[in-house]
């Protein structure tokens, strides 16, 4: 087999995922898109490994596997705790710097009031 099919393959996979984190806005979708580049850089790994008939771009392979099952555990994590604390997953809403921000004006000021006039 040539390996022009399996090197334009893992391209068109990475461009695919490339897109995907950067168009997505669902935290999920960009795990997902993620994962892609990560396999994508596989098939490369193994397609090289196969033309130097040497077996570091499959121990390497490995490695990626490994260290892609740590961001998929990582990375569900984050969205489950975004999903907790803003019951949407979306990254748009996602505060990124320190500043706090303005809090909701709360509504025992009212209720306390309302309960002295009865």
């Amino acid at each position: 087999m040539r390996p022009v099919i399996p090197l334009v393959t893992a391209a068109l996979l990475f461009g695919l995922g490339a897109y995907g984190v950067l168009r997505r806005r669902n935290a999920v979708l960009v795990l997902m898109s993620v994962e892609l580049m990560l396999n994508a850089v596989n098939l490369i790994l193994v397609t090289g490994d196969t033309l130097r008939e040497r077996v570091t771009g499959q121990v390497f392979a490995l490695f990626v596997i490994v260290i892609a099952a740590a961001e998929v555990g990582v990375g569900l994590a984050l969205v489950l705790r975004l999903f907790r604390l803003r019951q949407d997953i979306n990254t748009d809403q996602v505060a990124l710097d320190d500043e706090p921000r303005a809090a909701a004006p709360s509504e025992e000021p009212a209720l306390a009031q309302a309960g002295e006039q009865a």
